[in-house]
């Protein structure tokens, strides 16, 4: 099944999947025609036209499509899985940030953990986690972020925290919100002051996402940005621990007010 498909990512394959439902793609299917669609190898596109001469429905395509992506998945499922935003190659075998991010969300049982430095527009980009946390009412969600301070300003770091807590706290897509950490050393000034840019998703002590992406819509659907998602119980554990121990200890404190 694979094979008729080599060097198609899922994400193309889902895609061609999806054109060939709507009737974007039809039993007169072309190679432009696919390109249109999506970027792929073309393989893939002579053996789908193929396909189609030979008689093949698109109700029915779009079935093989569907499994041919489903058996590309489950080939990545084991181990290291690259994720990515932007343009696709004909051979890559890659997922979408934005959407492996709200499937992650979406699957969490027990606890979410999310580092990011830029956040914006959470109404949007935390839409699957607000609504997983009204789901699960014990579910535990952290979020790790980078509340920073412009040269020139000169307020006290409580009300640089009290304006970003009252900003996120309005534009949160949901009724119960996360534990919200920063780092002191943000908000210090001179040769003391530090970046809080490490940008990773951890999910029941199961899985983790490590990647350059932001918390913003622009990063997980319009930049650049590459990442790996790592189904390794043993590696999750570690990195959850790595930020436990710096809430412990106090290196990170929660921002007050957001809860």
């Amino acid at each position: 099944m694979g094979s008729l498909f080599e060097g198609a990512s899922a994400s193309s394959l889902r895609a061609l999947a999806s054109a060939f439902r709507a009737g974007q793609l039809t039993s007169g299917v072309s190679a432009l025609a696919i390109s249109r669609v999506c970027a792929c190898p073309p393989t893939v596109s002579d053996t789908l036209c193929g396909l189609a001469r030979d008689g093949m429905a698109p109700a029915h395509l779009a079935l093989l499509l569907d499994s041919a992506a489903e058996g590309v998945e489950a080939r990545m499922a084991g181990g290291a899985e690259l994720v990515w935003t932007g343009p696709e190659t004909t051979v890559a075998h890659s997922r979408d940030t934005a959407v492996v991010v709200s499937e992650l969300f979406a699957s969490a049982k027990r606890s979410v953990l999310v580092s990011t430095f830029v956040l914006h527009q959470a109404e949007m980009v935390f839409k699957a986690l607000a609504d997983r946390m009204c789901e699960i009412p014990e579910l535990r969600a952290q979020l790790f972020v980078h509340v920073g301070q412009k040269d020139n300003d000169r307020r006290h770091d409580s009300e640089i925290l009290r304006e970003f807590a009252d900003k996120l706290r309005k534009a949160w897509p949901g009724p119960s919100r996360p534990f919200l950490y920063y780092d002191p050393r943000s908000l210090a000034t001179g040769e003391d002051r530090a970046t809080w840019h490490a940008k990773v998703v951890v999910i029941d002590e199961e899985t983790s996402f490590v990647t350059s992406a932001n918390f913003t819509r622009w990063a997980q659907e319009r930049n650049v940005e590459a990442g790996v998602l790592i189904r390794n119980a043993s590696f999750a554990r570690q990195l959850r621990q790595q930020f436990d121990s710096l809430v412990q200890s106090r290196a990170v404190i929660e921002v007050p007010g957001f809860r």
